[in-house]
């Protein structure tokens, strides 16, 4: 660990791995912040199973939050430094369970601040119910790439995959799996694959790159990470799990986003159809819900790039001023 960051860490009233019985599994959570007295940011990660970029190992590396913010890092029960095998059978409900448990924990650790939500792609499934669940305890949400139902299913992400330049065999693979009722995971493992490969809708190559390099050097130098930790950044419990990718490719969010009772913002980047941006946009323009906003960003995709993590940041900085 560098000086710089250790003078950062040290600068922080509040820089803790704490443990906490989250659902039905005890697991290490990072509280960080300038003094005890700033509002509080949860961050639910995607994936599932990728806790980057906020994950437990990332202590004193976002003073730019840490200053502003308490930053609520939790990497969820089974990857990084919480990983384990996961249960054949658990469910979204059991992570959405975690997820209430660690809003209720941050609530009486700090009774009178203000709490958020920060979800991205998966992590959006958790903010959505969270925020119906647990409305009274929450400020707001900001979510980035929110799924809503027919993931990787929808007709943009095949109109996407027929106008590439994916060999037609592919296309034709493509085309024989949305004729049918059933998604098969092992062909949703495939469409992540298509979708990156041959469109911009996991990153659009006109959007400058966020500093990717930054957050693994960061990683590997923590203070709280062992290389093991590391290494189930990106291999972890979710390998061998079908439970949740299944269930996930069957979820529908519309009726919970429609009952959302505090302020809601969505990101989209402009090219994302892995969660769609245009099924996204025109589903919040008619459900009538005026606390849910949906922006689109310019030249963005489903994994945030600099455009991206900007206007993460300002929202951050909104909550910060008290004008979120």
């Amino acid at each position: 660990m560098n000086k710089e960051r250790k003078k950062i860490i040290d600068s922080n009233e509040i820089s803790e791995i704490i443990t906490v019985r989250l659902g039905e599994f005890e697991q290490k959570v990072l509280v960080e912040g300038k003094n005890s007295g700033l509002p509080v940011i949860i961050t639910l990660h995607g994936g599932p199973g990728s806790p980057v970029p906020f994950g437990v190992g990332c202590r004193g590396l976002y003073p730019e939050i840490t200053d502003k913010c308490i930053l609520v890092s939790w990497d969820q029960y089974g990857c990084g430094i919480n990983n384990a095998k996961l249960p054949d059978d658990i469910s979204i409900n059991d992570f959405v369970d975690m997820t209430s448990d660690l809003i209720d924990t941050m609530r009486k650790k700090f009774p009178a601040n203000k709490v958020y939500l920060f979800g991205m792609s998966w992590g959006s499934v958790l903010a959505a119910k969270a925020a119906v669940r647990k409305a009274y305890s929450l400020n707001g949400v900001i979510v980035y790439g929110q799924v809503l139902y027919r993931l990787l299913r929808c007709d943009d992400t095949r109109l996407a995959i027929m106008e590439s330049k994916a060999p037609k065999n592919v296309k034709n693979e493509v085309y024989s799996a949305f004729e049918k009722d059933e998604f098969p995971i092992n062909f949703a493992i495939k469409m992540v694959r298509y979708i990156d490969k041959y469109t911009n809708g996991y990153r659009n190559p006109n959007e400058p790159k966020s500093s990717v390099g930054k957050i693994i050097r960061g990683l590997l130098s923590s203070p709280d990470y062992k290389f093991g930790d590391f290494i189930a950044v990106m291999k972890n419990g979710y390998s061998n799990n079908h439970s949740i990718v299944n269930e996930l490719a069957e979820v529908d969010l519309r009726d919970d986003i429609k009952n959302i009772t505090i302020p809601y913002k969505i990101f989209q980047g402009e090219s994302d159809i892995v969660t769609s941006t245009n099924m996204i946009k025109k589903f919040i323009e008619d459900c009538g819900n005026s606390m849910v906003s949906c922006s689109v960003i310019k030249d963005g995709a489903h994994i945030p790039g600099m455009n991206g993590m900007n206007v993460i940041m300002k929202e951050i900085d909104l909550i910060s001023q008290d004008r979120f």
